[in-house]
């Protein structure tokens, strides 16, 4: 079989790949190691892809999917793996968070109710309110974020929008970010990578800025669809085609240097 190509940034790339022992490969699930579907329970990984993610994890120092899911719903997707999951932006690493008060999530039903073709989904401690089923997604969108905006002030909570889908969460919840720079931190990373397709990742991509600054080499990877926000697209340092190509890029980290 052949050795699949490296991405544009060689440099960073065989450096990591050089350094399997000191780099953590952190990634995005939803539209990064699977298609991006009309309801979250029927995305899957990739072809391929579990087996992949849990050879990386036997080579590197570090394997993680960092997602607003529910940590239990990538495990039962990716079946048994060495690779760690950070569910709920890092929430669960706080152990158990009670769910918003229940006048909270009235709101957010009555909310998701008003708009044609969206949904609530309860996520213990968080709500996100779907609406890529919606008649009118852009109008939806902007009904559902005023509301939301309003709702999270009032409550105290934090908003973490995404694809079709804005989260109301904890304040304490700690975002992707923090939770590469805790994992850089407590296991001594000399390198690390991300790949992400959406708003939320932006905060991955700082941290990993940060740590660059820091004298780490990083590699900040955007799988680009339709829906890729642009601004990360603009700070990615590569850009590739979907999953598949984040796919590839992980089959040539698997691959020997």
């Amino acid at each position: 079989m052949s050795t699949p190509s490296p991405p544009h940034d060689g440099r960073a790339f065989d450096a990591l790949r050089s350094d399997p022992a000191g780099t953590g490969i952190f990634l995005d699930f939803d539209g990064t190691l699977s298609d991006i579907v009309d309801r979250p329970e029927l995305a899957r990984p990739r072809p391929g892809v579990a087996e992949l993610v849990d050879r990386l994890a036997r080579l590197y120092a570090t394997v993680g999917i960092v997602t607003g899911r529910l940590g239990s719903q990538i495990r039962e997707l990716l079946g048994p793996s060495r690779a760690e999951v950070f569910g709920m932006y890092g929430l669960e690493s706080k152990g158990l968070v009670p769910p918003p008060p229940p006048w909270v999530q009235e709101e957010v039903e009555r909310l998701g109710q008003s708009v044609p073709g969206a949904w609530v989904e309860h996520k213990g401690a968080t709500l996100a309110v779907h609406y890529r089923l919606a008649d009118d997604p852009a109008e939806a969108a902007a009904r559902i974020a005023a509301g939301l905006l309003q709702l999270a002030a009032d409550a105290g909570m934090a908003l973490f929008p995404g694809k079709m889908v804005v989260e109301l969460a904890p304040v304490e919840t700690p975002g992707k970010g923090e939770v590469i720079r805790r994992m850089a931190r407590d296991r001594e990373l000399r390198g690390a990578l991300y790949a992400g397709d959406d708003r939320a990742d932006l905060e991955a991509f700082a941290a990993l800025d940060e740590l660059r600054g820091a004298g780490l080499t990083t590699l900040k990877v955007a799988a680009r669809t339709s829906e890729t926000p642009p601004e990360l697209v603009a700070a990615a340092d590569i850009v590739v085609d979907g999953p598949q190509g984040v796919v590839a890029v992980l089959e040539a980290l698997a691959s020997p240097a």
